[in-house]
């Protein structure tokens, strides 16, 4: 049963139900027009068309809030029919499709713990850990002696995204990177 909240406690990340679907909030803005009451101007993520559309509510509207579950899983592997992941709590395998994943797929690694956002049964969105450890698959070699430049080249990371890194960084390596900007962080130890 959703809780109804006045269109004034709108924030980043409030999960709304409006006419049927389910909406996460990613902007929000409060405005006052010369003439009319205010207005709370939003755009907002359409968790089942994935597409950002925008929303205006009256100030003091009331809205459905929607309250999501965050689930620890694991990620085990990809078929091409979903990307597959073990329930930490209940052991149960979870298929998600590649739209519901989104970008988490250029970071997933096999083993890596996520957590799965659920409304009911229906999972909406992978949530990654905000930092990984990864390797390095392929990048070129860095200019002998050019280490204090401060310089980057590209590298292909195992999951094939590819991300700046210093120019003194090989392949094999094993980086942190921030998911969050997708900067590479530093030399992490095996």
């Amino acid at each position: 049963m959703p809780e109804f909240i006045s269109s004034n406690d709108l924030r980043v990340g409030t999960a709304i139900e409006v006419d049927g679907n389910l909406y996460v909030v990613t902007t929000f803005q409060h405005t006052k027009p010369g003439k009319g009451g205010a207005l709370i101007k939003t755009k907002v993520h359409d968790v089942n068309t994935g597409f950002t559309v925008e929303k205006v509510f009256r100030a003091g509207e009331k809205v459905a809030r929607i309250i999501l579950e965050g689930k620890k899983a694991q990620y085990m592997y990809n078929d091409g029919i979903g990307y597959h992941f073990l329930d930490m709590e209940s052991y149960e395998e979870k298929v998600v499709q590649k739209e519901v994943v989104g970008d988490a797929i250029d970071f997933l690694t096999e083993n890596l713990e996520v957590e799965l956002l659920t409304y009911g049964d229906r999972i909406i969105s992978v949530t990654l850990p905000s930092f990984v450890e990864i390797t390095i698959k392929e990048t070129p070699p860095g200019i002998k002696g050019d280490t204090a430049s401060g310089g980057t080249k590209p590298a292909t990371l195992e999951t094939g995204v590819v991300i700046q890194v210093p120019l003194f960084i090989e392949e094999g390596e094993l980086i942190r990177v921030d998911t969050r900007t997708r900067e590479y962080l530093e030399r992490a130890s095996k």
